[in-house]
Order: structure tokens, then sequence, then C-alpha cells
């Protein structure tokens, strides 16, 4: 199981980053821990709505989703939560997202608010900068769902991908409870881009961070020269899951900053999607890249977030989609290189 779950953080984040994480934002805590909903009381601020509290969330069945925007895990999960939100809201159904950020960009108000835009994130967003409501309720992991009946106690949990229809039943069961009509007809999702579900029968890549506090496979000959100015080479061959930069680099402990244009992130890996989270060293700033696979064009093979010569530009710090490859998936080396300085790299992940 565990290494399963360092494999692909297909249920949640895998075992160093998660251990990494509790130490952040409180250590690990006991799955059966229960929070009441007054941990929401914590929150750094409110999107969407004004300050929810358990007080006024009382005689509501309450579904809290834990999520940072640039987690693919969770931009998978997100069209059935949004789905649900819709579907049952006139019945007594109450979503709150409560975005606890994983990397330093992602406590910016203003890139969230943006993430929430762009992502169609329209039920209350419970702002965590802070991880107190993620310690309130004890939590783990992104993304998780928590599912309170209508005097706030937290009745089912679900962390990571996943048990879609479990989840729905559990809604609709909440709702009936509290003398709702019974409605069990499950919602239609058809999810594309960024959200489809992974190719899970063909993801041999995991999630892996490039920064020095957490990454694993970094293979430019010398090693990684840890928040310093240094320019790096790419070896002549690759072993699958492994990585290397060319170029003038800065690793820091979260990111990569490249320091002179034409810098490039070389990766060997097996899966159908590649993503890559990164944004501009800079707010307002651009930079434009150019993605190859296995040294040519991706043409049917480009992701949404580039063209089919590969080419794209950086805007925002997010989650950018590089690669989706057609059939059949087999081992591939990914080439991104960075027309102009000033951007920064903070994981890849697959799907």
């Amino acid at each position: 199981m565990l290494e399963e779950i360092n494999l692909n953080r297909r249920r949640f984040l895998g075992t160093a980053a998660m251990t990494i994480a509790a130490a952040q934002f409180g250590g690990i805590a006991s799955a059966k821990t229960r929070s009441e909903l007054s941990a929401l009381d914590n929150a750094t601020t409110w999107l969407n709505s004004p300050p929810l509290t358990a007080a006024n969330l009382q005689g509501k069945v309450v579904l809290i989703e834990f999520w940072t925007y640039s987690c693919i895990n969770w931009r998978r999960q997100l069209p059935y939560v949004r789905a649900w939100a819709e579907q049952y809201k006139d019945q007594g159904l109450v979503v709150v997202g409560v975005h606890s950020p994983e990397f330093s960009f992602e406590k910016n108000i203003d890139n969230i608010r943006w993430a929430a835009k762009d992502m169609r994130v329209a039920y209350p967003i419970a702002v965590d900068n802070d991880h107190a409501v993620w310690r309130g309720f004890n939590n783990e992991y992104w993304p998780a769902l928590y599912f309170a009946d209508v005097k706030g106690k937290i009745r089912h949990n679900q962390f990571g991908e996943g048990e879609y229809e479990q989840s729905e039943r559990i809604i609709q069961k909440l709702l009936a409870e509290a003398g709702g009509s019974g409605h069990n007809v499950l919602v239609s999702v058809h999810a594309n881009g960024a959200e489809a579900v992974a190719d899970w029968n063909n993801l041999k890549s995991g999630e892996n961070y490039v920064g020095y506090g957490r990454t694993e496979n970094f293979s430019s000959s010398g090693g990684a020269r840890p928040d310093k100015r240094h320019e790096y080479s790419v070896p002549k061959t690759l072993d699958i899951n492994c990585w290397a930069l060319s170029g003038i680099w800065t690793m820091g402990r979260e990111a990569i900053a490249l320091n002179q244009a034409n810098g490039r992130i070389v990766y060997r890996f097996h899966a159908r999607d590649l993503h890559l989270v990164m944004g501009p060293s800079t707010p307002g700033t651009s930079a434009r890249f150019r993605v190859l696979v296995d040294g040519r064009p991706p043409e049917n093979a480009h992701g949404v977030d580039v063209d089919d010569q590969g080419n794209g530009t950086v805007t925002e710090p997010r989650m950018y989609q590089l690669i989706r490859q057609p059939a059949p998936i087999v081992d591939r080396q990914f080439e991104i290189e960075f027309l102009d300085s000033a951007v920064e790299a903070f994981s890849f992940t697959f799907g």
C-alpha cells in the first residue's frame, strides 16, 4: 500500500510529502478523529460567502472539501463536488471548500480568487492560510471530504479521489434523514481537460517535487546545489522517473528558479498525462516555453496548455497540463525549454 501511495498519489500525498505537510500543519492525527464544524471559525477569510459558522450551518447537511488549487487529485475530484453543490443546494446541502495551501503562492488571496473563478468553484470558500481549519479537522490529505449531518456531526469521510457514487449516496442519505425528498438519481459528470479521470492502468510515474526539500531522482551531474545559482547539464541518458536540469538555475527548498533564458527541464516518464506546477517569478509577468517529447513537437500528444508544436506561456502560478498522449502509452522523454527567464517550477504530476 505504501508503495502504491508513493508511486502515484492516487489517494493522497506521497508518504514523504504527507509527513512534511503534517509537520508543517500540526502533526499526523488518527484518521478516526473527528472535528466539529466550529473549526471553520479559524478560517483566514471567506470567498463567495459571508463567514459560515457551526451555528448558522445547523439544520443543513454540510460537505467540507479540503483542497489546494494546484493539486491534480483535487482537480479530478472537482467536477463531482461542483455537480453535487448544484444538484442538492435546494434540498439543504451546503458545500464548503476549505482552501489549505500546499505552496506559498497558494496563500495569495488574489491567486485563490483567480483560481476559483477559472475553475468554476462557486460554492463558499474558507481560506485556510494558517492551516488552522486543517488542524481542527485533524486532516492529512488533499483532497479530503467530510460529511456532516444537520446537527453538525461528521458522519463520513473520503480521502483522495474515487468512491464518487458512495459519497453521493451518503449525501442523499443525510438529506433524507433531514426530511428531504429522497432523491436517488446520481449526477452525470463528463469531465475533460485536466479534470478527466487519470489513466490508472498506464500510470507508472508518481508526483515529484523539484525543490531540494522533497525532490527524488535528480540526475544532473554533480547533484543539487541548494540555494545557489548554478549551471546544470543533462546526462546523455535518463532512467525512468528521473529528471535533470540544463542551464543556469537556483534550486530552492520549495521550487527551482531559472536565472537565464533557454534553461531546460528534462523528465523521463510513463503516463498519459504530464503536468507541471509553475509560475512567473515576478507576479504580472510571463515566460514563453516550448515542449518536446522524445525530441520532437508533441503534435497530437499536447496538453491543454500548449499547442501541437509545444508552444505555451506561463502567466499565472498554477498547474499546467503539457502532455496528454494517445495510446499506446510507453516511456517518453519530456523536455521543456523556457525562452524567457524569471520562471519558477514546483512539481510534476501525472495522470
